[in-house]
């Protein structure tokens, strides 16, 4: 009975000894949204028998959520459990990109390179230094003589000497000379092996912090196979750059080229991806918000007592509060529809963009308009005019809001924020000042040198002279606006007069706003007379 019951707890263990199958990822398509990206990871690894295996990825994020991971497999594997795992991992060597195995490769050749010029070097170094401690020695001869020295013994040790200290000189020198060839190739080996790190430090790394992924697989027989893991990450962000060129030569024109900037800082570069950019924001609201009934009462005025029984909380049935109303439940987020019916803009050639590294810039598409261009001037606070493009994005998407620079004929004239346009929908753009069309506004003055301001004890009066002129060779459509007061009392009465009368008075809703309306040729200029009138009663103030 004992023996049989082993036997049956043995093999009801047997699924858990299931063949562990370590294997790492690549990333192979990238969605990046404004706010967080989806990664594609592709894994292939070969099954060694039908049955049950673990499948350990163990190259993910360390912080990666398990939430938000999505699993697809290739025909003949069926996927069960999965889980993250960040202790007891199985080691691992570091993981080079084939661009870092050649760029080690190269690294390492450099330095055999460097280490066989400096041998070199040391070698000729070595003999220079053998060569001058020769003749160290031969020097230090003091000049005592041997016992029984003759003439002839004198005469060979003197020749001796010489000709020793000459070989010993000639040998240092000849050392010396192969020293600079040596040395330049010593500083140009070492100067390739400085190029070649470089290079191989500044390319996308595969190593970082990582957790490994735990998945249980079932193959239907021996082979390759494939599992997809789909993965939804924070830190990394795109958004739209813009240029915007307007050009009056052959008719007006407004041509927008479409940038974007894409940064992430997930802890791993991603090398060669398709890229895929969505305006799609899933980390944000995805849900109306929920109003909730708002009850009011009344009751009889409270006494001076009770409300400061109140204050300090003296009266025990004030502590009796209504009940407060639930909570509104958290917006429900959309985890499954990150691919709605969104902008999306897939750029055509693999990308690779590191993490932590400066904002990639990738071009888009260039979009051409018909806007509607005229100089606008405003003389009450400015002394030239301004050129202001209007235009309907008149394509079938909506320009997303991002960073513009502006160009007048070429010429980067400034800045600015576009806000979400969408199509059909009017926008207006300033291209910088006109220096030839020039603007006064000019109170004319009284005998007695008073300004245009006449003011008595219930009337105010103010009289501008405005002048347009155009002092270039281009003629303009002008618009030009001004202001009066305007009133919201019967008692204050307010008459205007100008000459010639305004196209559109309270332009936009705005009371009291005025626009003019006219062609200016080139050297013509253009007058405005504005006056008004305030009146009120006797015995009132201005204010």
């Amino acid at each position: 009975m004992r023996a049989l019951l082993a036997v049956l707890l043995a093999s009801a263990t047997v699924p858990a000894l299931a063949d562990t199958l370590p294997a790492t990822s690549r990333i192979t398509a990238v969605t990046v949204y404004p706010d967080g990206a989806r990664l594609t990871r592709e894994v292939s690894f070969t099954a060694p028998s039908a049955g049950r295996h673990e499948l350990l990825v163990t190259d993910l994020p360390r912080d990666s959520d398990p939430g938000l991971i999505r699993l697809g497999a290739s025909d003949g594997v069926r996927l069960g459990a999965f889980n993250l795992r960040a202790d007891r991992l199985p080691p691992r060597e570091d993981p080079l990109t084939e661009a870092q195995q050649s760029a080690k490769a190269q690294v390492e050749a450099a330095q055999a390179a460097a280490d066989t010029a400096q041998l070199t070097l040391e070698a000729i170094t070595a003999k220079v230094e053998a060569a001058e401690a020769r003749v160290r020695f031969l020097s230090s001869f003091t000049g005592a003589l041997p016992d029984g020295a003759t003439p002839e013994t004198i005469r060979a040790m003197a020749a001796m000497i010489g000709s020793e200290t000459l070989a010993a000189r000639q040998s240092a020198l000849a050392a010396k000379a192969d020293l600079p060839p040596v040395q330049q190739a010593v500083t140009k080996a070492q100067e390739a092996l400085a190029k070649a790190r470089a290079a191989y430090d500044a390319l996308p790394s595969a190593d970082m912090d990582f957790t490994a992924l735990s998945v249980a697989v079932t193959a239907s027989g021996a082979g390759e196979a494939r599992v997809t893991i789909t993965q939804y990450v924070g830190n990394a962000s795109w958004q739209p750059v813009y240029d915007l060129n307007l050009t009056r030569d052959g008719g007006d024109r407004l041509t927008l080229d479409r940038s974007v900037l894409v940064s992430q800082f997930t802890g791993e570069d991603w090398d060669g991806v398709a890229l895929t950019l969505s305006s799609s924001r899933p980390s944000e609201q995805s849900a109306p918000s929920q109003l909730w009934p708002e009850l009011r009462s009344i009751g009889p005025e409270a006494d001076v007592e009770e409300l400061s029984r109140k204050a300090y909380g003296t009266d025990s049935a004030l502590h009796e509060t209504a009940p407060a109303p639930e909570a509104a439940a958290a917006p429900v987020t959309a985890a499954m529809a990150y691919d709605g019916d969104t902008v999306v803009y897939q750029y055509p050639e693999p990308v690779t963009v590191a993490t932590g590294a400066e904002n990639l810039r990738l071009a888009l598409d260039s979009l051409d308009f018909a806007p509607v261009v005229e100089a606008v001037a405003v003389p009450r606070l400015d002394d030239t005019a301004f050129v202001m493009a209007s235009f309907i994005n008149a394509s079938e998407e909506p320009l997303l809001p991002g960073q513009a620079m502006l160009f007048w004929e070429g010429v980067l004239v400034g800045s600015t924020w576009l806000d979400v346009i969408a199509p059909g929908v009017e926008t207006d753009l300033g291209f910088g000042a006109i220096e030839t069309l020039r603007v006064k506004r000019e109170m004319p003055l009284r005998e007695a040198g008073e300004t245009g301001v006449f003011t008595s004890s219930n009337q105010q009066r103010e009289s501008a002279v405005i002048t347009v002129e155009n002092t270039g060779a281009e003629a303009w459509p002008v618009r030009l606006l001004d202001q009066v007061p305007y009133s919201e009392q019967d008692a204050l009465e307010i008459e205007v007069t100008a000459s010639p009368a305004p196209m559109e008075t309270d332009v936009e809703g705005q009371r009291g706003i005025l626009a003019w309306e006219f062609d200016l040729a080139a050297g013509a200029r253009q007058t405005i007379t504005l006056e008004h009138v305030l009146t009120w009663p006797e015995g009132m103030v201005l204010r």
